[in-house]
């Protein structure tokens, strides 16, 4: 164990004369003198001359001014041994009180002591060890609480990836449900905006009727306000006149005014009959449209020959061409595998269910009692027909034309249909939703309308009962 005045010596001989500092890649000259390797260098300066001529230069060494070469420079490794080992042993740490070495560790107390501690009365029964020999054990220790609190570091961290994932799910929920919500008012929106325009011209044909039956009374009074008016002057000039033209036909004149009677006018009610609750009405969509529902089954008699009714008709699925369907008829679709519903409409409001299930393919609508069924024709309003179709070419489309895409994000498997017959109007709506989908614009019928079916392979199509 090395003394404090012994340490100071080992200090001093490492110290370079040059920079005062440990050397750095100690290096000796011809009279034993070491010095930095950097130090010396600068000291000699920059070479300038061929080397052998740079090896034979003379300088004296800074400490005792023996001259040296340039090549009898040598590495000392010896002292850069020690200077190491004193590198080391000065970031060891001393013992504040005593100023000694701590090389020992106290296992009761768990610290370092130095030899004169452990002589101490406060360590008196302690179990001690040599830095050297606990410090293996110990550090074994520390390398066992380092793997565990690497591997709870990385437990986090595997929680935080799991609550960011956690986090950006939960994100994408909360977006994808704003956009449902969002899609879901703008088709109420949608809805409300066809109700409200549909009421509005109720409305303004219930105020043309009204004011066109007081208009016409109205112009009757006028009328005889000025056939009273006339007999009055009539009688009021006779009475101003003479005896003779008082009494000239004055029974006439007596019986044609007490002919007069006032006529009275229609009476009017007036109460507006157009009426719409909106809260009570549109907070749920289904319920307004089944208010209007009316039963729907197919009419065997117009069914192209592909196709097979159930025997209730309310089923239709396309299959082979059973015997004796394919009989002529002006009635029956020839062309495409079409069918219409038995029942017909002219007025009012009329609503209808048509489920499509998880069809590939389907045509859904009303059309004209007068369409073409034996030859081809395009289905648009022009040809009387105002339909939905699910096709694998153009998926989800209005048959208007051009045709219009729907592009719908969730897939029907029942589709409403509701036909104003007195506005004009043709709408459809998603009913596994509850949302709308499209409305045809405003139309004059001229015609009775037919509920209206194109049957696809491998999708039948089935119409419930409004009490299903």
């Amino acid at each position: 164990m090395a003394s404090a005045t012994t340490s100071k010596k080992m200090w001093e001989e490492a110290t370079c004369a040059i920079c005062l500092q440990l050397m750095a890649k100690p290096m000796s000259i011809s009279c034993g003198h070491s010095y930095c390797q950097a130090c010396l260098l600068h000291f000699m300066g920059p070479a300038s001359s061929p080397r052998s001529q740079q090896d034979m230069k003379t300088f004296s060494c800074p400490q005792c001014r023996v001259p040296f070469k340039r090549g009898s420079l040598r590495p000392n490794k010896q002292l850069g041994s020690l200077i190491a080992a004193l590198q080391e042993q000065e970031l060891e740490l001393s013992c504040q009180e005593h100023g000694e070495r701590l090389h020992l560790f106290c296992e009761d107390e768990g610290q370092l002591i130095c030899w004169r501690c452990e002589r101490d009365p406060r360590h008196k029964g302690h179990a001690t060890a040599l830095v050297e020999d606990a410090g293996p054990g110990y550090r074994e220790k520390l390398q066992e609480a380092v793997r565990k609190l690497r591997q709870m570091e990385e437990e986090c961290a595997s929680q935080k990836a799991f609550k960011a994932k956690q986090i950006d799910e939960w994100n994408e929920k909360i977006e994808a449900q704003r956009q449902k919500i969002q899609a879901d008012f703008q088709n109420l929106h949608s809805f409300l905006r066809e109700e409200e325009r549909a009421y509005l011209w109720r409305l303004e044909s219930e105020k043309e009727l009204t004011l066109r039956r007081l208009r016409d009374s109205e112009a009757k009074l006028g009328q005889q306000s000025q056939e009273l008016e006339s007999r009055i002057l009539e009688l009021e000039e006779r009475c101003q006149g003479s005896a003779q033209k008082v009494l000239q036909d004055v029974k006439g004149a007596l019986s044609r005014s007490q002919a007069v009677r006032l006529e009275t006018p229609e009476a009017v009610f007036l109460e507006v009959q157009t009426q719409c609750e909106v809260p009570e009405l549109y907070f749920d969509l289904r319920k307004q449209l089944r208010s209007h529902q009316v039963g729907v089954t197919l009419d065997p008699e117009t069914a192209h020959p592909e196709l097979i009714l159930s025997k209730d008709q309310r089923q239709v699925t396309r299959g082979g061409c059973p015997e004796g369907a394919g009989d002529p008829s002006p009635r029956r679709f020839t062309v495409s595998p079409c069918i219409l519903g038995l029942q017909s409409f002219t007025s009012g409001r009329q609503y209808f269910e048509v489920d499509v299930g998880e069809g590939m393919g389907w045509d859904v609508g009303v059309c004209l009692e007068s369409v073409q069924r034996v030859v081809g024709t395009m289905q648009t309003p022009e040809a009387g027909f105002w339909a939905l179709r699910l096709c694998a070419k153009d998926g989800y489309v209005a048959l208007t034309w051009p045709r219009t895409p729907l592009g719908l994000q969730e897939q029907p498997l029942v589709v409403g249909v509701l036909l104003d017959c007195e506005v004009g109007v043709v709408s459809f709506y998603n009913m596994t939703l509850g949302s709308h989908i499209f409305t045809f614009p405003r139309a004059s019928f001229p015609d009775v309308l037919r509920p209206y079916f194109q049957v696809y392979p491998y999708s039948p199509l089935f119409l419930p009962s409004p009490d299903e």
